[in-house]
């Protein structure tokens, strides 16, 4: 049975987040007339301030775990594992530099929420090839203009016991494309903050975000795509059980 504190708890986000969202709104609307790049670094400080924000007030805190810092002035393909809705706002956190998302179209759907993220994200709509393509192109211009990607490679939450679910090919290939470094993320605590089965899992405390080293895809052609992808699997898994991630049962694989 749920906590009649918890309950408050959960339903006290929950309002704090629709009225900061109330708030940002305006202003993500008004960016987003400044064009996709100019415009888009707007919204993307704007929502900066409201995970800072909210989570502050909620009373979750960031921590940073640094193996490998991010370099200034280096556009990269950030990558993380995958657990939680609060991999969202712990990613906002996590990433200060110039940024652009990718994700599903679906979610731009969501009342309210839709129309921030829609600002903000470089959408995919799943089984269309042509928006695919579309997504790649706008992509590729994205990383041009010295602006970094987050991509999470699983696609969907990871619901086992295990480190990590296979990875997509998307951000291997286009690291390979545009030449441009991979940056491994762990999350190593949203899951425990917000777990994928209920909104009322939600609860205060740390979320810790480990940086691990950038790997360079010079050398990959487009024919090694797996290799890439294996690579940064393998480091991300191998770094998931050092760290003892929570949902991991007997450093399972």
């Amino acid at each position: 049975m749920l906590n009649p504190f918890q309950i408050l708890y959960v339903i006290y986000a929950i309002i704090l987040f629709v009225v900061t969202m109330f708030i940002v709104i305006p202003f993500v609307i008004i960016a987003s007339f400044f064009g996709k790049i100019k415009g888009g670094n707007a919204v993307m400080r704007i929502v900066h301030w409201w995970a800072d924000v909210w989570l502050f007030l909620i009373g979750i805190f960031h921590k940073r775990i640094v193996e490998q810092e991010i370099r200034e002035h280096q556009p990269y393909i950030f990558v993380s594992n995958h657990n939680s809705y609060m991999d969202i706002p712990q990613m906002l956190k996590a990433i200060r530099s110039p940024l652009r998302i990718l994700g599903k179209a679906e979610t731009g759907k969501i009342p309210l929420f839709g129309i921030i993220y829609n600002a903000a994200v470089v959408t995919v709509l799943r089984g269309s090839a042509q928006n695919r393509v579309k997504s790649v192109k706008t992509l590729k211009t994205v990383l041009s203009k010295e602006i970094s990607i987050y991509i999470a490679p699983e696609g969907t939450f990871n619901m086992t016991n295990k480190p990590l679910i296979d990875f997509y090919d998307g951000a291997f290939r286009l690291a390979i494309e545009t030449e441009t470094p991979i940056k491994p993320m762990l999350f190593l605590d949203s899951i425990d903050r917000l777990h994928w089965s209920s909104v009322f899992a939600m609860t205060p405390g740390k979320l810790r975000t480990v940086y691990l080293e950038e790997i360079s895809p010079e050398g990959y052609t487009p024919f090694q795509v797996d290799e890439l992808k294996q690579k940064v699997y393998a480091l991300m898994e191998k770094k998931l059980i050092e760290y003892k991630a929570s949902w991991i049962v007997n450093g399972e694989r």
